[in-house]
């Protein structure tokens, strides 16, 4: 399993990664999933993957070689959706060759893909492709993607974005934080981290880091994420629950009439439970006669 994030900015994107591909009791892998397509100048792309390695290491392979029928390559492509269906089609000449072979295997044609940077001319732009090779864009209303082990990571994500504008360098510290809970939660994701941030128009590879254990500032992001977090949980009041005296207004939680659906205990005797609703059917066919 893995865990990769990317979020689409006005003033650029954010890409993060784990490097986990196998956490079994006694054999512990790491391969790299995050890999640039550069040509300084022209074009800084991102491509980011989860599922099986096998596979996208085949895409990846396909995608920095190949030139389709039309003559259209990676490095040619002239906008981000050129490029982006370029990694779909490499998606399909991987499943048309490996897909049948490895389902006699009982194994399952597994791959997602973040692909994101910017084409001279054009502005920042983010996709994930699914295994059919098809994909969706992110817009203003969903401008992250997320791939592989994605549920403890996506709270931070979704207050910190929704609705506010932050800089480049908040949304790569939400991304180490969205990562960190990841890591805490699932033994699957792990270190190192590959973290790269690009500003707009600058078309090249400028801030880029490989974080391990020993990396101070995760760290910090780590303990202190932590303690504010049990710092504002302490804050917060205890549940008080509305009694006949207490104010109405009062921030408590008010009692509900309602009955909660209950069951009964083994334990019950359900010939002495029932007595009375027999008795009642009696009576109630006796006076009809």
């Amino acid at each position: 399993m893995t865990y990769c994030v990317a979020m689409r900015l006005k003033t650029g994107l954010v890409f993060l990664s784990d490097s986990r591909t196998n956490a079994g009791v006694d054999h512990v892998s790491t391969f790299r999933k995050m890999s640039v397509f550069e040509n300084p100048g022209d074009r800084m792309l991102v491509m980011m993957t989860a599922g099986n390695l096998s596979i996208s290491q085949s895409i990846k392979q396909i995608i920095s070689e190949h030139t389709n029928a039309e003559g259209k390559s990676i490095w040619n492509a002239a906008t981000m959706y050129e490029a982006a269906q370029i990694v779909g089609n490499a998606i399909r000449l991987v499943y048309e060759r490996d897909a049948s072979a490895l389902q006699n295997f009982g194994i399952d044609f597994n791959v997602g893909v973040i692909f994101g940077g910017q084409i001279k001319g054009e502005r920042c732009r983010l996709f994930q492709i699914y295994s059919a090779g098809n994909f969706i864009e992110a817009h203003d209303e969903n401008p992250y993607f997320q791939i592989g082990e994605s549920k403890y990571g996506k709270p931070i994500i979704d207050r910190v974005l929704a609705g506010s504008e932050i800089t480049l360098d908040q949304a790569a510290k939400c991304a180490l934080i969205s990562m960190d809970s990841t890591l805490r939660s699932n033994l699957s994701v792990g270190l190192p981290l590959d973290l790269l941030v690009y500003e707009s128009e600058q078309l090249a590879l400028t801030r880029f880091v490989t974080i391990d254990s020993k990396n101070a500032y995760f760290k910090s992001i780590s303990s202190g994420w932590s303690s504010r977090l049990r710092e504002v949980f302490d804050e917060i009041e205890d549940p008080v629950w509305h009694t006949v005296s207490s104010p109405s207004d009062s921030p408590a939680i008010k009692l509900d009439q309602r009955q909660p659906l209950v069951t009964l205990s083994k334990e019950v005797n359900w010939d002495n439970a029932l007595a009375p609703l027999q008795t009642l059917a009696q009576n109630e066919e006796t006076r009809q006669k």
